[in-house]
């Protein structure tokens, strides 16, 4: 039957007489008609929408990334703004920190200045009690001395001595005495 089929095919030209380089005028001309009809449909219908489609996404692409770069602008000017803020927090920290070590400096001055002035004035207060306590003893001794004198020369004399001129005349004995020394 193989051979009854390929008969019947070349007898109505469907054999194998035209390979894919062979050119026939009929063809060429319906594939060319065709061509032109689909090309101006859709020129006409799909193409306007197709070239609105792309512009319409240029134009969402500019968009975009005129958005990127205004956020990317945004965020190095933030960037900047909190490098200076955290800057400007730093050297607010170590100036408060400064102050804080001067305050505290000054501060142990004057303590130790208060202690300093303490001391000095109970200083000069034991030194004038010292001197006051001094006088007090000296004066005591003065009056003992006197009364002693006055009993010594008055057991010599024979007589008691108790008036007044001759107790001032025992002290300024003594008063001599001591300026002598």
């Amino acid at each position: 039957m193989r051979p009854a089929l390929l008969a019947l095919l070349q007898e109505h030209g469907g054999g194998g007489g035209g390979g894919p380089l062979t050119v026939e005028g009929g063809l060429i001309l319906w594939t060319v008609f065709i061509f032109l009809l689909l090309f101006l449909v859709l020129k006409r219908y799909a193409w306007p929408q197709v070239l609105g489609a792309v512009e319409a996404r240029e134009q969402a692409l500019a968009a975009q990334l005129a958005e990127a770069e205004r956020n990317r602008a945004e965020s190095a000017r933030l960037l900047e703004e909190h490098r200076k803020l955290l800057a400007e927090t730093k050297a607010q920290a170590h100036a408060m920190l400064l102050e804080a070590k001067a305050a505290a400096e000054k501060e142990r001055a004057l303590a130790l200045e208060k202690a300093r002035q303490e001391q000095d004035e109970l200083l000069a207060r034991a030194r004038r009690e010292i001197a006051a306590e001094r006088e007090r003893a000296a004066a005591e001794l003065r009056r003992e001395a006197v009364d002693l004198s006055l009993a010594a020369a008055s057991k010599l004399i024979g007589q008691r001595l108790d008036g007044e001129a001759d107790r001032r005349l025992v002290e300024e004995y003594l008063r001599s005495l001591e300026v002598a020394r």
